[in-house]
């Protein structure tokens, strides 16, 4: 991500976007949504919104080489999600990239990741005695319009050191929110969300329905959510999709491959 010490940062409740940011903002009241523009990628801004967040490590290189790293990013975290008022449902911290699984209350979604990613990279070039950029670009996220993803989110999340061949089992990873929905483990960070809740009537009901989600993960379900991460897709509600979509002039749903059918002299796509 270029960061850099003279970026400004925006505070959380600010109604000022800055310059560095955004050379344009739109709202749309029905949703107290926010579109940001940053740089070319446009940022969707929701107020109670649910974003799945990744950000990757420059030229995909590590960004936490051992426990300090991984500790005082999530001191970091916690402060941040705490400064802008966040709830945090989920997270996964891998060698060379993080997930987040987050709600804003208020579109303050990239003032927020401004203010992580600057920190921690103030912190990690300062250890490792570097300069330069730590992680790759922006950060990315995904607009959650559906609930019921919720759950497939987490699933996705806890897997991704399974996946990348470092633990055999989601529980075996310790920098993740895995062991607080499946195990009760305590945690002052994981809030749980209402569709956790519905898993079960009791805590202990809930966890082992956790549980059991990783029993078995379809590929085609892992394939579509990193497919939509890396799209920047909005799944879920058309309706919402729809008018996030005109906002930003351009697509966030999947679209059929190959190039869109060609209207015939009647004006009528063929």
């Amino acid at each position: 991500m270029g960061i850099d010490e003279t970026d400004t940062v925006l505070g959380p409740g600010s109604n000022v976007v800055p310059e560095v940011a955004t050379k344009s903002a739109r709202f749309c009241d029905r949703y107290r949504l926010t579109v940001i523009r940053m740089g070319k990628v446009p940022r969707i801004q929701i107020a109670d919104g649910l974003y799945h967040v990744f950000s990757r490590g420059n030229q995909r290189d590590e960004i936490f080489a051992d426990e300090a790293d991984y500790v005082t990013f999530l001191r970091g975290f916690s402060k941040t999600v705490e400064q802008f008022e966040w709830l945090c449902h989920g997270f996964c911290l891998m060698p060379n990239h993080y997930h987040l699984l987050l709600e804003t209350p208020e579109p303050n979604l990239a003032a927020g990741m401004h203010v992580l990613n600057l920190s921690y990279a103030r912190y990690f070039n300062w250890r490792t005695r570097r300069v330069g950029h730590v992680f790759q670009g922006p950060y990315r996220d995904r607009h959650v319009t559906r609930e019921a993803h919720l759950i497939e989110l987490c699933r996705y999340i806890a897997l991704n050191p399974v996946r990348a061949g470092i633990v055999s089992h989601p529980r075996q990873h310790r920098w993740s929110s895995y062991r607080v929905n499946a195990e009760g483990k305590s945690s002052d960070l994981i809030v749980p969300h209402d569709q956790y809740r519905r898993l079960g009537r009791s805590a202990e009901a809930r966890r082992d329905a956790y549980r059991a989600l990783f029993h078995a993960v379809p590929e085609q379900l892992v394939h579509e959510i990193r497919q939509a991460t890396n799209g920047g897709f909005v799944p879920g509600s058309a309706r919402l999709a729809a008018e996030i979509a005109a906002m930003l002039g351009r697509q966030v749903a999947r679209g059929k491959p190959g190039r869109p059918p060609r209207p015939n002299a009647h004006g009528v796509s063929t």
